[in-house]
């Protein structure tokens, strides 16, 4: 990643907060590194290093900055915009790849050699995958640290450490403290949540249009699986070691954040998935910046800043939902949907296991009642899965034959490794499997890459809302028409139909 010295070190003089996540700063002079936006002294220009990653900064043996906690800024919006092999490993890892299949997991994932995606990752991010999710680790393991009263040896497997040693050396290096010293000091900082909860704060760019995010997952919730409660949004999640609850309420500058996991070895994918599904780490500024120029959008734009794609936490679940929602109103979809979950209700355990070391399940019922997050009419979980998808008898599905068979050409598809729904493929090879499944359209492989893999640039000119939404804002609202208007939009046309629905 190629960085001009003055617009970086400009950023960090004005202490803009947009482009935290972008770049980091190393200061040489004092040994530490910076998100752009710290509010110490501005270091002098000779004593100053700009570094493309967290990683980066790390192997050239600096800290992070107690004070602006580097570690903790959103991730770069280059992820979502690319989506070439970089911009895939860098999704793969913030969803613990590495830590579940090591690096040669996640090189057979991409396709490449291990050598060959160490070279690539090294030259645009300045550290190989090892150190990135050594980083990720080490922020993980902070977490726990100052959230949680676990004892040290479970938060070291937890994060994903191979030994207690590795991970004591790895927080000295990386924060100048023990482990011991940063739990000492949480008072400073965060509080634990309670036993068997884990609350931290998810930063964004602001501006952040919260109400429109709630909005849209409230028509569209799932009983048993998410609500929108009291400005909160709470939904069950089913992660790579086990089941999780989320309950997400945006705040002044960040998405405050309470988990409660059956495995705290899910904690870095629980929070990576619940970015995605929010958003978190786009760029408002430019998009709004680009859709603003349209005197269309300027008045909406003026009038709700922030507004981010809705996202997924489960590739599957949006397949399904997509699939059910073609052709149908939002009110009709989750009817069906509805019926499809009550024929399978998956239990939730929720007691945490680390690497064998059991945590109480008493401590993590101890916030069951009204007064805590996950207070409420009862649990949440996970969407079902594919497995469970294709074990449903016919009755179990309350749509069309065609549609149901589409279903489970799709659930067949999963199960075999034909098709894959998780973080980090690749976009135009998972659309043309998509497509050579019979009932799947161009509306449902588009609808997909928006909103499951995160592609910036989707606009679904064909679908009914958009084309009402254009209407109501005086813009051509045929399919062809919309499509050849809407190149102005570029690269941003996600975002582009997410207002189009809200205009409609």
């Amino acid at each position: 990643m190629e960085m001009d010295f003055e617009r970086c070190y400009r950023a960090v003089d004005s202490r803009d907060q947009r482009f935290d996540g972008w770049f980091y700063t190393g200061v040489t002079s004092t040994g530490i590194y910076c998100r752009p936006s710290c509010p110490a002294i501005t270091p002098k220009r000779q004593n100053v290093r700009f570094f493309p990653s967290a990683a980066a900064a790390q192997g050239a043996g600096l800290r992070a900055c107690r004070r602006c906690r580097p570690d903790a800024t959103p991730g770069s919006p280059l992820w979502d915009v690319r989506a070439d092999v970089v911009g895939r490993a860098m999704r793969l890892i913030a969803d613990g790849v590495v830590d579940r299949d090591g690096v040669p997991g996640l090189a057979s994932r991409l396709g490449y050699t291990e050598r060959h995606l160490h070279r690539m990752l090294s030259a645009e991010m300045g550290a190989g995958p090892l150190a990135l999710a050594r980083a990720q680790r080490a922020q993980t393991a902070r977490i726990l640290i100052e959230t949680t009263d676990l004892g040290m040896a479970e938060i070291a497997f937890a994060a994903g450490f191979g030994s207690v040693r590795q991970f004591n050396d790895t927080l000295r290096e990386v924060y100048a403290s023990a482990p011991s010293d940063l739990r000492t000091a949480r008072g400073r900082q965060q509080a634990p949540a309670g036993s068997g909860t884990i609350a931290l704060r998810l930063a964004y760019r602001p501006p952040l249009h919260a109400r429109a995010l709630l909005d849209f997952f409230a028509v569209r919730a799932l009983p048993g699986v998410e609500e929108v409660r009291d400005g909160t949004y709470h939904r069950g999640l089913r992660l790579p070691h086990g089941t999780g609850q989320v309950a997400l309420t945006p705040a002044d500058g960040h998405v405050a954040a309470t988990l409660r996991l059956a495995d705290l070895r899910d904690l870095a994918p629980a929070v990576a998935r619940c970015r995605r599904l929010l958003d978190l780490d786009a760029d408002p500024a430019a998009v709004d910046a680009t859709l603003a120029a349209d005197p269309a959008f300027a008045p909406a734009v003026a009038a709700e800043p922030g507004i981010r794609v809705p996202r997924a936490v489960d590739g599957f679940e949006m397949a399904v939902r997509a699939i059910i929602g073609q052709q149908v109103s939002v009110a009709s979809a989750r009817t069906t949907l509805t019926r499809l979950l009550t024929t399978t209700a998956p239990q939730v355990d929720h007691e945490v296991v680390v690497t064998g070391v059991g945590v109480s399940r008493q401590q993590l019922h101890d916030h069951r009642g009204e007064g805590g997050p996950f207070g409420g009419p009862g649990e949440l979980r996970g969407f079902l899965s594919a497995e469970e998808l294709l074990s449903l008898p016919d009755s179990g599905f309350g749509m069309p034959v065609g549609r149901r068979e589409t279903l489970r050409g799709l659930a067949r598809a999963v199960v075999d490794g034909a098709v894959n729904l998780a973080a980090g493929v690749d976009r135009e090879e998972t659309a043309r499997r998509l497509l050579a499944l019979p009932g799947i359209g161009p509306w449902t492989a588009n609808y997909l890459a928006m909103r499951t893999f995160g592609d910036p640039d989707v606009l679904l000119s064909t679908d009914l809302a958009v084309r009402r939404g254009a209407a109501a804002l005086g813009l051509p609202h045929t399919p062809t028409t919309l499509a050849a208007y809407a190149d102005r939009w570029r690269p941003w046309r996600s975002y582009a139909t997410i207002r189009l629905w809200r205009a409609a």
